[in-house]
Order: C-alpha cells, then sequence, then structure tokens
C-alpha cells in the first residue's frame, strides 16, 4: 500500500490495520472496499492475516494491565473526549459510512449521533461498576463481591451499523477497564477505523484498541478464540454464523455475548391509531433501508383496519427517494451488496407465488448500485416463507388476524426473539400482549427501541447476553467473591 490513508467523499481515514497504536500494512495484501450505489471501488485497506491477529491480541494482552488499573474516572474521560470528538465530526464520518455501506444520509446522520452516544453513556458508567457488602447468614464472615475486566475482549461487529455497532462495544469494554481487538465486516472497515483514529486522539493508550479487517474472518477469528489470552467475544451478526462462533468458543470456554438475527412481528391492534401505526411502521420498516436486526419483518394487521393500513403504507413508502445515499432528498438508499440484493428479490418472488399480493415496489431498477424498490405486500399467506427469514430489505409484507391470541401465536411463531412492535389503544392489552411475546424488548405504540441507556439483545435464538445500558458494561465484567473475617 503506497499510504495509509485515504480520502473518501472527502473525508480523510486511515486504511492500515491498528496494532499496538501503530498503523500496519500486516501480511495478506490488501481489501477493496466498494461503494453500493456504484459497484465501484472506493478505497484499499490492509487485509490481515491470522498472524497480524494475534499481533493485535498480543498488542491487547500487554496494554490490558496499564487500562484496568487506570482509575474509572481517567477510562470515563477519554471516552467522553471520544463522544465529543465524534459529535464535531458527525458530518465527514456519516458520508464516509454513507460511501462504504450505502444507507440514506439521514440514517448515516443519525447513526453518528446514536454512535456517539454509546460514548458518552459508557463514560459515566465507567465510575458505576459497583460491588456488594454482606454479612454471611452464619455471622462467620463478610461477603465481599467485586467486578473486574474480563480480560482481552474480540469484538465482532456487522455491516449494517458499522459504527455503533463498535461504540456499543468498545464503550462499555473500555470503561470496565478491557483492551479489545475489533474486527469490522470486510464490507465497511472504513468507519471501524475512523472510529478508532478517534479514540487514540481522546487519549486512548496504545494497544488498548486494535482493529484488524480481514477477507478471512473464519481462520483469523479461530485462531484469535484459541489464544488463551482472549477471555471475551462480543459478537453480532446472523444467527448461523453465531451458532459456529459458540461452538469453536466452547472449546475454550471464552465468556461469550450474542447478538443475533431477528424476526420482528409488528401487530397493529383494531383499536390501534393507523396513521400513528403507519408511521411507527416506516421507522421500524425502513430504518437502514430495512438492513437491521431490529427491522419489522412481518406485519400481522386487524382484518378490520388491514385495508386502511395497507393504502396507507403503501402511499408513504411510494413518497420515498430511492438512490445513492449522498445525493439531496434520498431516504432509500442502495442494499450493501449483490448478495443481498438478489436474496431480497427472491423472497418477494417467492411471496408472490405464495399467494401474496404487491401493492407497491417489488422490483430491482435497472439502475447501477444494488438497490431494490420499497415494497408492500399483502394478503400474504400464514405459511408464506418470506415470513420465516429475516428480509433485510425495504419489503413489509402484510397478514391479517382475527383475535389477540391469534395475533400472539402468530407473533411467536419463529425461533428469534429480538425485537416485536405493537399498536393499540388500550394500554391493558398492550401490556398482556408485551408480557405474552417471546422477545427480548418490545416497542408499545413505538417504531423505535434502540437506546445506549436501555438493555439491548433477545431470547431464543436472537442472542445471548444484553448491550447497552449498565448490563452492557456487567457483560464485560467478571465477579469475584472474596470471603474476609475481622
Amino acid at each position: 500500500m503506497s499510504s495509509d490513508r485515504a480520502t473518501i467523499a472527502g473525508v480523510d481515514t486511515p486504511t492500515r490495520l491498528l496494532i499496538g497504536g501503530q498503523w500496519s500494512v500486516g501480511q495478506r495484501g490488501v481489501l477493496p472496499v466498494i461503494n453500493p450505489a456504484t459497484e465501484e471501488p472506493i478505497a484499499e485497506v490492509a487485509d490481515a492475516s491470522a498472524q497480524d491477529a494475534l499481533d493485535a491480541v498480543g498488542a491487547a494482552a500487554a496494554a490490558l494491565p496499564g487500562w484496568a488499573a487506570r482509575a474509572p474516572r481517567e477510562r470515563g474521560e477519554c471516552l467522553r473526549r471520544a463522544y465529543e470528538l465524534m459529535i464535531e465530526r458527525a458530518e465527514p464520518l456519516a458520508r464516509l459510512m454513507v460511501a462504504e455501506n450505502g444507507k440514506a444520509l439521514p440514517d448515516a446522520r443519525g447513526e453518528i449521533t446514536y454512535a456517539a452516544e454509546f460514548f458518552r453513556w459508557y463514560a459515566e458508567e465507567a465510575v458505576r461498576n459497583e460491588g456488594a457488602f454482606t454479612v454471611a447468614p452464619s455471622g462467620s464472615n463478610k461477603i465481599l463481591v467485586t467486578r473486574q475486566p474480563v480480560g482481552v475482549s474480540l469484538l465482532i461487529t456487522p455491516w449494517n451499523f458499522p459504527a455503533a455497532m463498535a461504540t456499543r462495544k468498545i464503550g462499555p469494554a473500555l470503561a470496565a477497564g478491557c483492551s479489545v481487538v475489533l474486527k469490522p465486516a470486510k464490507e465497511t472497515p472504513l468507519t471501524a477505523l475512523a472510529v478508532a483514529g478517534l479514540l487514540a486522539e481522546a487519549g486512548v493508550p496504545d494497544g488498548v484498541v486494535n482493529v484488524v479487517p480481514t477477507s478471512k474472518p473464519g481462520p483469523m477469528t479461530e485462531a484469535m478464540l484459541a489464544d488463551p489470552r482472549v477471555r471475551k467475544l462480543s459478537f453480532t451478526g446472523s444467527t448461523e454464523v453465531g451458532r459456529m462462533l459458540l461452538k469453536t468458543a466452547a472449546g475454550h470456554v471464552i465468556n461469550c455475548s450474542m447478538e443475533l438475527g431477528g424476526n420482528a412481528p409488528f401487530l397493529v391492534f383494531e383499536d390501534a391509531d393507523i396513521d400513528a401505526a403507519v408511521a411507527g411502521a416506516y421507522l421500524a420498516k425502513m430504518r437502514n433501508g430495512g438492513e437491521a436486526c431490529t427491522a419489522a419483518n412481518r406485519f400481522y394487521v386487524h382484518e378490520s383496519v388491514a385495508d386502511e393500513f395497507s393504502a396507507k403504507l403503501a402511499k408513504r413508502l411510494a413518497a420515498v427517494r430511492l438512490g445513492p445515499g449522498l445525493e439531496d432528498g434520498v431516504e432509500l438508499g442502495p442494499l450493501v451488496n449483490a448478495d443481498t440484493r438478489d436474496k431480497v428479490a427472491g423472497l418477494v418472488e417467492q411471496a408472490t407465488r405464495d399467494g401474496g399480493r404487491v401493492v407497491l415496489g417489488g422490483e430491482a431498477p435497472k439502475r447501477p448500485g444494488y438497490f431494490y424498490e420499497a415494497t408492500v405486500l399483502d394478503d400474504v399467506p400464514r405459511g408464506a416463507g418470506i415470513l420465516s427469514q429475516e428480509i433485510f430489505g425495504p419489503v413489509a409484507p402484510i397478514v391479517r388476524f382475527t383475535g389477540t391470541d391469534e395475533a400472539i401465536a402468530l407473533a411467536n411463531g419463529t425461533e428469534y426473539g429480538l425485537v416485536s412492535y405493537l399498536y393499540s389503544a388500550d394500554l391493558r392489552r398492550s401490556l398482556r400482549v408485551a408480557e405474552a411475546l417471546e422477545a427480548g424488548m418490545i416497542g408499545i405504540n413505538r417504531g423505535v427501541v434502540s437506546d445506549p441507556a436501555a438493555p439491548f439483545g433477545g431470547v431464543k435464538q436472537s442472542g445471548i447476553g444484553r448491550e447497552g445500558g449498565h448490563d452492557g458494561l456487567l457483560e464485560f465484567t467478571e465477579t469475584k467473591y472474596i470471603a474476609v473475617e475481622w
């Protein structure tokens, strides 16, 4: 590589591996980064090998004792400064993200603000890593409980939220006193490298944060998980990959946090405010172009209001402007790659064969870029294949129901359980349904649930553990009990 930096969308950004505070060319050559709106490369970043990753683990292990020994306030001040830097540079960071991810600029701006909040939240949580002190019931001794950093942590993040998924893991890890190795998705390494650069500028010592993009994640991850210095794995991605990582981690008894796939139901009851439900559906479905684990995937609408909801949702989505994410007025950018676009197109085609009716969209426009139209499908039969898979695109399939218990059964009829949404004017029913829904998060009359101050995570095959809130800090600690007598 001729340079360790590149200018993308007007943003100067690192393009090499970050290992031990040094920008390294690595041992595998380069990895191209493709703009999904043009299908053209915009940069090349260093492509990490397994040995590069082990060097990063070594750097993290060397930096761990000093960082863990830092006063909690000092760790928090570094995170607070990183928050301020992200907010100061929000616009160039958002534009960089659009260039490599494809999302519309308003979505990217929102993500940078959201991502920065994890640094601010954990700047405050760093001083709240509380333990406990009690007297043993027998009175024979005192029970002192402390929470110490779990150690070197491997963080694996996806391409759909390249800033927020990085900060949601780095923030609590650093607040707890851990050092980290971040492996970003090969589609979106630039944002992760830019965030790491901000952390170094904010005063985080060399080696505490290391970043190793790679085109060969399997061998590299296996090598790191086999290294006894790695004590934590935090992964966000598909359930399929999560299962494989859990198997690998089990062989080394590594502490794991898993934020996996979703298949979110969106329930609209007969007494719902339909205009509010449509507004919430737009947020729950179209945020990030539908490429989100929290995206509404299945719309279950009471038969008495289904026609109105379907028509109004189609009208709202018809107004969405499709195009390259940096163009003015664009709300829907391209999908991240050709495979994702082709998968979405295949799901829509199968849904129509299953009996669903296209109300809006249903096509991939003939133009450069991995675009797919905002789509509404009505009268989708309950056994349609599109209802059992994570769509990860701007497609809303609508299924009609007649009763509350039926709606709950339909919503729970999946192996996933990340988030569920429901709209109703009846608070008693809303809370009863919320308790019955098998999901880690529930949105009542809201189309967005994510918040840095709240525990984010799912049940069933949607994951293990929680990110965000105080729970997110505890994920990067080990509890130690000390028996004391005096």
